[in-house]
Order: structure tokens, then sequence, then C-alpha cells
């Protein structure tokens, strides 16, 4: 297989070249984007064993000069049955049994490499304060991931100055007998070079992946509501041998305001006023998330009154115009009576309004005895 040719480009492709054309490849053959396409799944692994061995300076060195011949990773072992010797013992343990049989021909289906795989992905739940959810941001998170080996760039293996391969001892083809029958299968190891040019990444344990954490940084839109659950593209675990990246999913939790509640895109704030405020109407200062503003309280307003103020609620971050309303609930508080004075006037007033608050209260018992 020519790997330049499965990646779309020419030998003088550039290291970017090559991560551009693999990014591009990889996404477009992905079986997980193209469920039971055959032919895709097979260019998908070809893009992957070509980036394996291009993106990493030494191996493709060693594919240009003609000494790497098939990745070891995909190479499966011609088995060729050299006939019979019938100067071996085929007694005891030395005979061979059809499972045996199977077992040594078709054993390199076991001991392929793990092709290419997407990462899985990550979950996490992120805390944000009440006002960062209200005005959004990015907002930084630390992050502990699977990612790709820096010392074998994800591929597992580093590259060597070639060497005898000791599986075959330089042969390039391993023998073996099974009773009075021989076969003969290409080396797995070296492929057939009789060489071995890359050995097991010890950074990663031949892996590929290595953990570490990280800052990623989250993009949480204004007026985000508890429970939201947000997306970060390829920031999850990466993939094993080269493969995508997972993604990162983070759920919101939202704290609890002192003063603040939400009822969907309107906010709730309960405001304390005066019985002279109440009584005569007024002009008050009441907080929202853009700082003081003020509201007209209605001469006569009662405890529970609702006072709306337009656009001055939750944003929408789908429509910049489309704030939620600030409702002010008024709660009407007493202020101590400490001296005659007050005292009196307090007299005074409910004698000359004489109204009883609590008739309402009794209305049916005055309906059942006809009053």
């Amino acid at each position: 297989m020519d790997l330049y040719g499965a990646l779309d480009l020419t030998p003088a492709a550039t290291p970017a070249d090559i991560e551009r054309a693999y990014t591009r490849l990889a996404r477009r053959y992905h079986p997980g984007i193209n469920p039971g396409d055959r032919l895709g799944a097979e260019r998908f692994r070809q893009v992957q064993e070509a980036y394996g061995v291009l993106a990493d300076a030494g191996r493709r060195r060693q594919y240009d000069a003609g000494r790497l011949r098939r990745s070891a990773a995909v190479l499966e072992a011609a088995v060729e049955f050299d006939g019979f010797d019938f100067s071996a013992a085929v007694h005891g343990a030395e005979a061979a049994t059809f499972s045996e049989l199977f077992a040594d021909v078709f054993q390199d289906a076991a001991r392929r490499a793990v092709e290419a795989n997407q990462g899985t992905s990550l979950e996490l739940t992120m805390q944000v304060s009440f006002e960062e959810a209200m005005r959004g941001g990015a907002i930084p998170v630390s992050v502990s991931r699977r990612e790709r080996c820096p010392a074998c760039r994800g591929s597992g293996a580093v590259a060597l100055d070639a060497l005898g391969c000791p599986a075959c001892e330089g042969r390039g083809a391993i023998r073996w007998a099974r009773g009075h029958m021989v076969f003969t299968k290409t080396c797995g190891s070296c492929g057939g070079s009789g060489e071995v040019s890359l050995a097991a990444c010890r950074s990663c344990a031949s892996t590929g992946l290595q953990t570490r954490s990280e800052v990623v940084t989250v993009h949480v839109p204004a007026g985000i509501e508890a429970g939201a659950r947000l997306v970060v593209p390829g920031r999850g675990h990466a993939g094993e041998r080269g493969g995508e990246a997972g993604d990162l999913y983070v759920t919101i939790d939202v704290a609890p305001h002192r003063i603040f509640r939400r009822d969907g895109r309107d906010l709730l704030v309960t405001v304390p006023v005066a019985i002279h405020e109440a009584a005569l109407g007024a002009r008050i200062e009441v907080p929202s998330l853009s700082g003081p503003i003020k509201a007209r309280v209605p001469p006569g307003t009662q405890t529970g009154t609702r006072l709306s103020i337009r656009g001055q609620g939750v944003p929408d971050p789908d429509r910049p115009e489309g704030a939620g309303d600030l409702i002010v609930e008024i709660q009407l508080a007493l202020p101590p009576v400490r001296d005659e004075r007050s005292k009196a006037l307090l007299r005074e007033f409910a004698h000359l309004n004489p109204v009883d608050v609590r008739a309402h209260l009794f209305d049916d018992e005055k309906e059942k005895h006809g009053a």
C-alpha cells in the first residue's frame, strides 16, 4: 500500500500537510459516521495505518528508504504448509490435535494489534455561581483525560536502528511442526524483513495514551439553567492507535443566590416596604442584575403584591432583546413602635380608618347563617 497515496499526498508533503490530510480523511471515513460501510471502514483503516507511519519522523524516513515494509499492527502472517517430517516423534505432548492445529494456523487473528478506535467521552459536573450563569462567558475547568503519548505520537511504538529480529532470528519467517506436519509463516514481529525497527513505547506501555490533567475552557451561554448539558468537541479521551478523541460533556450546576430566585426567564426578588411607603405610594430602589434600579410602589400596596419590570430578568442567549422580567414581590415591614407619640398616632389612624382587615376570613360563616 502506498502510504502517501492513502492520505492523498505526495512524498513532498510536510508534517502539517500530513496532519491536515489525516484529520480530513479520518472524519470522512470514520465508521461512526458511516455505519455499515465496509469500503469506508477499510479506507479508514488505511488512513490510520498511513498516518501512524508518516506522522512519525523516524518511521517515515525508514519508509522512504524502503526499510519499513508493512505495518506490523495490521500484518496478517501468511501461513504455508511445508510438508511432512516423519523424523519427529508424534506421541504424548507432541501429538497434534485439530484444535491445536487451528490455534497455530490462525493465531494471528487473536494477536492483531488494536485498530484505531475513537476515544470515549468524558462527563463532569461544573458548578457556576448565579452571576456566572446569568452573564455567561468562558469558564476554565480542570479535566483529567487520556491524551496521545508525545513519545510515540499515539502509535504505541518508537523507531529504532534496525536490528536482527529475535523472534525469527533474522530469517523473516517462523517454521514449526505439529506432529508430522510442518508449517511456515511470515514473522509477525518484523513483517518478514528479518529486522526490527520498532519497539514498544515505554512511556505509555505501548498503549499510545497517557493520562494528564489540563484546563479546558467551557463557553457558557448567558442565562443558562441548572442541569443544562454543554459539549466541548474533541476534549474527551484520545482514541487508541491515533483514533479521534471523544467529546467532553459538561452538566451545569448553578449555585443559589442570596436574594434572587429564578422562574423560567423571570427573576424574582422580595423587597421590604415600609407601611407609609405602601400606604402613600413611593419610588424605591430595588436590586437587579445590572445594579439598583427605581420601581414605583402604588398607593395602597399590600403584602404579596407583585410589580413587573420588563427586560430586567434572565437574559436569552438566542434573543438578546428577549430577556425576561424582574418580578418584585412586596413585603410590608412593620417598624418598631418605641415612644408614646407614635402609639398615639397609630391609634388615631385606626380610629380615622375603621377597616376590618379580617372580615373576609368569615365570609363563609356569614353565608351559612344568612347574615
